[in-house]
């Protein structure tokens, strides 16, 4: 009997199917402080327990994007360990913050599938939740991936392509109990902006650029326990190189937009998102943002903010995203749809 796992490919999956995630992880306070070593990570609320209780929450959660990575990071070995890349996100809600000493598990179920044309791979779509130790969902999102066939013969599925929301409405999105910015300190959070002081349509650019080190991303890669091929083999991509895990490049563009919205605490959702381009070692990653939308929330100090937020390797690119025929440019390697809530 064959012990070990090669992974899912392709023609692996089904509609419906419902894959329970190994593995359950506890998340301790060294998390932060790795991931602030990771990035340049400074927003206040996930820095700091007495700021955190200023805005009504027992403690300082972890930041949101630690989340994401763990729940993802789980995912991987029945779900994109055989994978080309991740190709995007969708319909992304945190629901519940995360604090130090929580349980995260994991489920997904297939909601859709896609043969690509050359008959050697497909696109996998899967919703999937995340769940701390008392059964609450903390993150439900989608995704979808390009899986490699194994047996190139097996016959292509059913084409289904999930019916998705290209934005979730505010009034949807879910606030953390108890928080509010009535007592909001501006000066320890490091910037004097607020919601109102956003404009629909300004482009921010965050100025500063980070380089990836391969030691680093593949060191974050290894602490949510992602083990895509694709980020540590060297041999599994014709180019030899390992592609750098697209949540490092989320997560050092947001820690980058801090310079300009150091007052967007809480990432509240997902709306979508795509890794335009590759992104390897020795790529210089700079950031900036466009406002998308603005709403109210049920409390009168905290605003919604909508965002675009989109890493480049290129300097001196702010508000430049596609060319003339609406493609990517190839300086552009995320692109990044979410909302944030804010103080008001």
């Amino acid at each position: 009997m064959m012990k070990t796992n090669s992974g899912n490919f392709f023609e692996d999956y089904h509609l419906g199917q419902v894959i329970e995630h190994a593995v359950p992880r506890t998340v301790s306070g060294g998390e932060r402080a790795l991931y602030h070593a990771l990035y340049p990570a400074r927003h206040a609320l996930h820095s700091s327990d007495a700021f955190a209780q200023s805005c009504g929450l027992t403690q300082s959660p972890m930041d949101d994007l630690i989340t994401f990575h763990i729940v993802f990071g789980k995912t991987v070995p029945d779900i994109s360990l055989n994978a080309v890349a991740n190709l995007g996100y969708a319909e992304g809600r945190f629901l519940r913050p995360v604090y130090a000493g929580d349980s995260l598990t994991a489920r997904s179920q297939v909601i859709g599938l896609k043969e690509n044309s050359n008959g050697k791979s497909g696109v996998v779509y899967v919703r999937s939740q995340g769940t701390n130790q008392h059964g609450d969902v903390v993150l439900d999102y989608v995704r979808w991936v390009m899986v490699r066939k194994n047996n190139l013969d097996a016959p292509a599925p059913e084409t289904v392509i999930p019916d998705l929301q290209n934005v979730m409405a505010a009034d949807t999105l879910t606030r953390p109990d108890g928080l509010h910015f009535g007592d909001y300190d501006f000066t320890r959070a490091g910037e004097p902006h607020r919601w109102g002081d956003y404009e629909i349509g300004e482009v921010i650019d965050h100025v500063d650029g980070v380089t990836v080190e391969e030691a680093e991303h593949m060191l974050a890669t290894r602490a949510w326990q992602n083990t895509a091929k694709v980020h540590f083999d060297a041999t599994f991509r014709e180019d030899g190189q390992r592609l750098i895990y697209g949540g490092h490049v989320i997560s050092m563009a947001r820690a980058l937009s801090f310079n300009g919205l150091a007052n967007a605490q809480v990432i509240a959702g997902i709306n979508g998102g795509a890794h335009a381009n590759p992104c390897f070692a020795g790529t210089t990653i700079r950031a900036w943002s466009e406002v998308l939308d603005k709403a109210e929330t049920a409390s009168p100090s905290v605003g919604a903010l909508r965002l675009r937020l989109v890493a480049t390797s290129a300097a001196g690119t702010a508000g430049r995203l596609r060319d003339e025929a609406g493609k990517y440019l190839p300086h552009v390697l995320l692109d990044l749809d979410y909302w944030v809530l804010m103080p008001r």
